[in-house]
């Protein structure tokens, strides 16, 4: 879209024999062009109100005025502005485009999706067209109208690599990861440029979660060059979840993550600083998520939020996710003294409602999850801007300037490989909910497991899995005759591939048992049936591992280089269980071993677990909040005073 518009005569308004009123209006427009040309959006915008004011009837001022709004961030008006072209004039094309961009910037998806489709009849079904509303129905959740609109797109443009990239992504938020995969393997032939990286994370991380390996070698070395020949200074879209998830290069991660981060930016102008002040009586702090429904980020902080000493802190919580009805939305709703639905709002204005707010820390709990916001970050909104709990590794971001973590997960030796300063927490970084269910009686039969067996539990999801793991796990079960294998059944392929791949590696694939998905009360009591709880490498059980420990589970885990591959030590070590958490892969089938052998080792370690429920750092809730806490007002402090953030150990 060009930058403004100058042509007059191409809308049919003459230029000569003006009124004054017209005269004042033209004048003040190209007073708006010679403001817009050096980058004083303010001032344009300014002059193109004062056009529109003189000459309310002109599409030509109105688009500059549109245009002149969305420069400034003011994408609501920029809407309003657009459609009262449309009205004036339906036949516009630049109009509709900047109406369109408007709501998904709004994320109003639903209704930027309703508005392309309900185009009049001379708009062009281009393929990018399609491809555009594909996109919108994709980000509203309407994906089978999704892959409806990007297959008419690819009639058009069979080689459009980006649809293929998006029809990929719907088929997968379908669950159909099989017809994703495919989708996505076709785009990355076509060349994606700049995606190829996001593209090859995605499919490989699908290839994971089906169990599917027979390309994971050969998907994990394109990967591996993707990101090797990544610039120092990149700015493309990176599937940064799938990177830590796979990988455990924590330099690798932090490329990744700085050129995801710098995408997300790019378009942003931030805020003026905020000035160095002393911290009131109590420190205002805003967090921001898209998860505040039954979610296990909810979860793991609704107690936190209930507990932070109200006479100490104000909270906030933005809220950019679902109303899914739950209890849990109530609860969080209820926790804090305000809570903001920025569901429908722009980047900008979110960030605009955090600073009118006077946020002084502002903690994103989200990172590079799905439906993650960074980009309100990047406006720079609030003085101290922190990463915590929802992402596993560094954001890669300059405008985030803290990521808090524990002298395991991320030990101040590993800063290199973080772009925020690291605040560590005394005990475990993840906080705990003491009012998450206390496992009930369960018998095995009520599970579906045999009386007898010994019970090695794998719940993580199917992502987490490799061949590397599951050559460890069989070789246990070879050294164990009477073992079995019990798996969460996250999805309907992977029992089927994981129950070939143990036959390939000479184990009866009736030893290998699948838990259906269950609430979170029947989880908690079948998941204490378990006798030991074998971790996943490089990517940890983190949540998992919590509630294992909880369900008087010993977890054995094996640690590795990055935050992903560390945080169920980090869990050990806060339940006073630190010899659980092995160094090498040879150590941690070893441990296994022996604690499989040892009933009475086993059941020493349950009743450890138990008692830990009440008297370990990992569940003390209280003593968690007053820490993190605490951790707060150090970085809300070296901002009051004009120092620069710095690691906090």
């Amino acid at each position: 879209m060009a930058t403004h518009l100058k042509s007059r005569k191409a809308h049919g308004n003459p230029v000569g024999n003006q009124s004054p009123l017209l005269k004042r209006a033209q004048q003040h427009w190209e007073l708006g062009i010679k403001c817009a040309k050096a980058g004083n959006w303010a001032q344009a915008q300014a002059a193109f109100l004062k056009a529109c004011q003189d000459k309310p009837d002109d599409p030509v001022y109105l688009l500059n005025l549109a245009r002149a709004q969305m420069k400034l961030g003011l994408i609501g008006q920029a809407h309003c502005t657009a459609v009262s072209v449309l009205a004036l004039a339906p036949d516009n094309l630049i109009a509709r485009d900047i109406a369109a961009d408007c709501l998904g910037l709004q994320n109003r998806h639903g209704e930027r999706a309703d508005f392309l489709q309900q185009a009049p009849a001379h708009v062009p079904r281009t393929a990018e067209y399609y491809q555009d509303l594909g996109e919108a129905l994709f980000n509203a959740s309407r994906h089978e109208q999704a892959i409806g609109a990007l297959f008419q797109g690819l009639a058009l443009k069979i080689d459009h690599a980006l649809s293929h990239y998006r029809m990929g992504l719907s088929f997968n938020s379908l669950g159909l990861k099989q017809e994703a995969t495919e989708c996505l393997r076709t785009a990355l032939t076509l060349g994606l440029g700049p995606g190829d990286l996001a593209a090859q994370s995605l499919v490989t991380f699908m290839e994971h979660e089906l169990c599917r390996w027979q390309h994971a070698k050969s998907d994990l070395q394109a990967l591996h060059r993707l990101v090797a020949n990544l610039p120092e200074d990149a700015r493309a879209w990176a599937a940064v979840f799938a990177q830590v998830t796979l990988t455990d290069d924590p330099a690798d991660q932090l490329r990744v993550a700085r050129s995801c981060a710098r995408y997300m930016a790019r378009a942003v102008e931030p805020f003026e600083p905020v000035a160095p002040r002393p911290v009131g009586q109590r420190l205002r702090l805003g967090f921001v998520s898209a998860d505040f429904h039954q979610h296990a980020t909810a979860v793991l902080m609704a107690e936190v939020f209930e507990k932070l000493d109200r006479q100490r802190f104000e909270v906030t919580l933005y809220s950019h996710g679902p109303d899914d009805g739950s209890p849990m939305r109530s609860r969080l709703e209820h926790s804090t003294e305000h809570f903001v639905d920025v569901a429908k709002v722009s980047d900008h204005e979110v960030a605009q409602r955090v600073r009118q707010d006077g946020i002084e820390v502002l903690v994103d709990l989200k990172g590079h999850t799905r439906d993650a916001r960074l980009g309100i970050f990047a406006y720079r909104p609030a003085p101290v801007q922190v990463s915590f709990l929802g992402f596993p590794g560094t954001t890669g971001a300059d405008y985030i300037d803290y990521f808090i973590g524990d002298a395991i997960v991320s030990p101040l030796d590993q800063a290199a490989h973080y772009s925020e300063k690291l605040a560590l927490l005394p005990h475990c970084y993840q906080p705990n909910d003491r009012q998450r269910p206390k496992p009930q009686p369960c018998t095995r039969a009520q599970a579906g497991l045999p009386d007898d067996a010994l019970v090695l539990c794998g719940f993580n999801q199917p992502f987490k899995l490799s061949p590397e793991v599951f050559d460890v796990w069989c070789r246990l079960l070879h050294q164990l005759p009477g073992s079995v294998l019990w798996l969460l059944q996250w999805n309907e392929q992977a029992p089927v591939q994981l129950r070939a791949e143990a036959a390939a590696r000479g184990v009866d694939p009736s030893r290998l048992y699948f838990a259906p998905k269950v609430d979170i009360a029947q989880h908690m009591s079948r998941f204490a049936l378990a006798d030991i709880f074998i971790d996943t490498w490089p990517c940890n059980a983190h949540t998992t591992a919590s509630d294992a420990l909880w369900a008087g589970v010993p977890v054995v885990t094996v640690m590795g280089a990055s935050f992903a591959s560390r945080v169920a030590a980090s869990l050990l070590h806060a339940v006073g269980l630190p010899q659980l958490a092995t160094d090498s892969v040879a150590d941690y089938e070893a441990k296994v071993l022996e604690l499989a052998l040892d009933a009475d080792q086993r059941q020493t370690l349950r009743h450890h677990l138990v008692q830990a429920r009440d008297v370990s750092p990992l569940f003390d809730s209280e003593g968690y909040t007053r820490d993190f806490g605490q951790l707060l007002w150090r970085m809300a402090e070296r901002w009051s005073q004009g120092l620069p953030a710095d690691h906090l150990s």
